[in-house]
């Protein structure tokens, strides 16, 4: 979350470093969301090694899906080939797999979805 949260073009769109694992009560509009995660064993024959998905929701209401939009490509461009610090572990890499925006039904609330691949491996010993 902090590579999230910790980037000025990210936190200017969301009015503030609001990533949440669940929203609070009365959160603003707009915001993310860290949605379904999993983790595949993706070790060879010789080196250990994790697969992971993470999807990512975009939360806004408003006038139209550009801010959706807008907020989707930052995330984007953030998160998408970024070398990030693990513990115990190195990033192999980290790549966007999947984008949708789309009105909620009988809603003024556009939705984005963020779907991430990264492949990890662990630190040798």
């Amino acid at each position: 979350m902090s590579a999230l949260t910790g980037d000025p073009a990210v936190t200017a769109l969301l009015g503030g470093p609001k990533v949440f694992d669940r929203v609070p009560e009365r959160a603003s509009f707009p915001y993310l969301t860290l949605g379904r995660t999993a983790v595949v064993d993706w070790s060879t024959g010789t080196e250990d090694g994790a697969e992971h998905i993470l999807t990512l929701h975009v939360w806004a209401k408003g006038g139209s899906k550009q801010e959706t939009y807008e907020i989707m490509d930052k995330v984007s461009t953030r998160l998408h080939d970024a070398v990030l610090p693990l513990h115990s572990h190195r990033l192999v890499n980290l790549q966007l797999q999947f984008a949708e925006a789309r009105q909620e039904p009988d809603s003024p609330t556009y939705h984005g979805i963020l779907r991430f691949r990264a492949v990890t491996e662990p630190l040798a010993s």
